[in-house]
This record gives C-alpha cells, sequence and structure tokens, in this order.
C-alpha cells in the first residue's frame, strides 16, 4: 500500500545513523519516560475504549468556519498572521511568505480510504484554492500529521519542505523531488534560500511510524520559525519536557506559540500535552500568543471533542496566558490579540446529527498512541 510510505535507506539511513538519538535501531526521547507525568490512575486505552468508550467524541453538528481567501488577498498589517486549518495544520504568514504545517486534506487519519479516524468536516479552503506556498513543514510522519493523498498533490507544485530525519523517504516516494527536500536533525537550521526565513528543528517527545515494523525509524520534531521580524514555535506531536527552557533560551523569544491540545489521554502524559501541559509548556517557552493546534478534527481519544478548548478558556486566565482560538479557517494576527468567543459552545445544540460512525470510522489510527 502506497499510503505507508518507505523506509529510508542509503545515504539518508547512513545520516540518521550519525544522529546522537539514533540507539539500538531506533531514535530515541531525550527523557523517554517523564515521571509525574503520566496519570498515576489512568490505564493504557483498549481497542474496546476506542470502539466505544467516551462521549461526545464526535460534534453533532458542523464547526464553524471561514473562507479566508479574501482576506489572505491582503498582507497581515503587523506582518504575521496565522490560518487555523484543522487539526496541526496552519497556514503561516511571516512577513511576505507563506508557511504551512503537516498539511492534511485526506478524509481520514489512516492509511485506508475506507477505515479509519475520519474528520468532522473538510478542510474549510480546498488545496487546489489555496494561494502559491513557500513552505511546507512536516513534524514527523504519524497520518494525522503526512497524510498521503495531500502530499501527492503538493508534490505537482514547486514548493520545498522542510521535515524530520528520515521522513524524507515518505516524500520522495509519493514524487516530491530529492532536492526540495530538507530533513533536519534537532538544533540544525535551513534557510530558505533567497527569503531570509530561516526554520530549525527543536525537540519534542513523542515518536513515530506508519506501521508497527517502522516504529521510530524516522525522527519527530518541534519547529520554529524566524523571519527579520517575527519568530513562531510550533510544536508538532509533543509531550511536556525541560527541553522548553531549553528552546526558549536557544531559539525564543516568539511572537506566536503553537502547541497541541487535543487527542490526548492522561495515560499518554509524556507523549502528548492536553490543554493543562500544553498551558505548562508555553510559560515554560516564556513568550508570545498561544494558538492552541491539534484539535478540533478528528476523534482521536477518548475525551469530548470540545474538552480541550473547555479547558484552555477555563485555565488560561489563571495562568496569565494570552490565547487565540479562531475557527477554522478565520485568520489571526498575534499582534491584534483578538478576543476570544466560545463559538464551539453552539456546536452540539445543532439540530444536524452528523453521519454515524461505523466500527471502522473509530478505529485508532495506526501508531497513535505510546505503545512504550
Amino acid at each position: 500500500m502506497k499510503s505507508l510510505g518507505k523506509k529510508p535507506d542509503g545515504a539518508r539511513l547512513e545520516r540518521i545513523k550519525a544522529s546522537p538519538r539514533w540507539r539500538g535501531e531506533q531514535f530515541r526521547n531525550l527523557h523517554p519516560i517523564t515521571p509525574g507525568l503520566r496519570d498515576p490512575n489512568a490505564s493504557m486505552p483498549t481497542l474496546k475504549d476506542f470502539l466505544c468508550g467516551g462521549d461526545r467524541r464526535v460534534p453533532r453538528g458542523p464547526l464553524p468556519s471561514m473562507n479566508p481567501l479574501d482576506m489572505w488577498r491582503k498582507a497581515p498589517a503587523s506582518g504575521l498572521r496565522a490560518t487555523w486549518l484543522g487539526h496541526s495544520t496552519v497556514l503561516i504568514e511571516i512577513d511576505g511568505l507563506r508557511v504551512l504545517t503537516d498539511p492534511v486534506w485526506g478524509p481520514r487519519a489512516s492509511p485506508s480510504r475506507i477505515a479509519g479516524p475520519k474528520r468532522f468536516q473538510p478542510v474549510p479552503v480546498p488545496l487546489r484554492a489555496m494561494p502559491p506556498l513557500d513552505l511546507v513543514i512536516v513534524s514527523h510522519d504519524h497520518y494525522d500529521h503526512l497524510d498521503y493523498p495531500t502530499i501527492a498533490k503538493l508534490a505537482g507544485l514547486n514548493v520545498p519542505f522542510v521535515t524530520s530525519l528520515g521522513v524524507g523517504a515518505h516524500l520522495e516516494s509519493w514524487g516530491v523531488r530529492p532536492e526540495r527536500i530538507v530533513e533536519l536533525d534537532w538544533w540544525e537550521s535551513h534557510t530558505v534560500p533567497n527569503t531570509g526565513l530561516t526554520v530549525t528543528a527543536a525537540p519534542s517527545q513523542h515518536f513515530s511510524g506508519r506501521t508497527i515494523r517502522s516504529r521510530n525509524t524516522t525522527s519527530w520534531s518541534s519547529f520554529v520559525m524566524r523571519s527579520a521580524r517575527h519568530a513562531v514555535f510550533f510544536s508538532g506531536d509533543t509531550g511536556l519536557t525541560s527541553e522548553y527552557v531549553v528552546i526558549r533560551e536557544r531559539l525564543g523569544p516568539f511572537d506566536l506559540v503553537m502547541l497541541e491540545v487535543g487527542a490526548w489521554h492522561p495515560a499518554w502524559g509524556d507523549m502528548h500535552l492536553g490543554p493543562e501541559h500544553a498551558l505548562e509548556a508555553f510559560t515554560l517557552l516564556g513568550s508570545g500568543v498561544f494558538l492552541p493546534v491539534h484539535w478540533g478534527t478528528f476523534s482521536l481519544a477518548m475525551h469530548a471533542w470540545d474538552q480541550p478548548a473547555e479547558t484552555l478558556l477555563e485555565l488560561a486566565p489563571k495562568m496569565g496566558a494570552q490565547i487565540v482560538m479562531p475557527r477554522l479557517g478565520e485568520p489571526v494576527e498575534p499582534a491584534h490579540g483578538e478576543r476570544i468567543e466560545p463559538w464551539w459552545r453552539g456546536v452540539d445544540t445543532s439540530p444536524i446529527a452528523p453521519e454515524a460512525d461505523t466500527p471502522a470510522d473509530t478505529l485508532p489510527k495506526a501508531m497513535s498512541w505510546p505503545l512504550d
């Protein structure tokens, strides 16, 4: 199945083996198990939990969304603007350049077109209608971050990719030309030619793999994008780690911080943030406006689909965190500090019920939860 991707080999594999985190034929986290982050009362979810567990995992009606195309035709007044398009897909406009993170337009976070977690609704902008891109960033190779049908379409465009070590093997196997792929190990940087935009890979606490046999054979990273005037932090997928302090010291300060908040479980405390740990990570990073990502798109855990948003709305003011929570497709400029409106609260009062999930629709995506 082509959507499974390809394992690194040749010169790419030799570079991987030179990484200080490559040990025992796998990439390793700096902190394999972080004491105190996993809830001691929480057990790992079972397949039955995924099939039958949890309440309100899927919204009853469509999420409010906007078509940003008219706004995208005008440059942001502050020079920095972000548009959340669902899950971890964000269009970042930074000093005249457009950067797309973890692009996923496919209908499922899965290698299959007929089984696996189904997205709640289409992306507010069709991929063919997207404006010209200057860069695509892919944090790691899980299905909800690296989507075969999306990459296959982007491969026809003359856009460069920056990603983690080894992930380029998937991209190349799907048609992206090798000269358009830059793979970075942690703390390595790449300046996009003729742009002045520098992208640096930074630590994260996660794992990788599109099959059981390919677990951790590619790397995972957070990324920092820095232009002459602005800096953006993108977490990818991660648990809470002390490395956020190091990232702040080496790569900060930041204008915009994008951290994952959804599709988490108390037993995954050292591999996914969730809203409470995301606020702690934001505090460690020390600056910027917080844009939550990795929620409101797929049912990948047992919590209610809007639980991350409600928790952030409650806790952020207590922690002094400035957050923005735009609707799907709603461009926001961190410098303007837009007021938060709990737009998600009206979704489940809609009389329109979504198509009922079948068991195949609620099966967990391949390698979607920690198996340490």
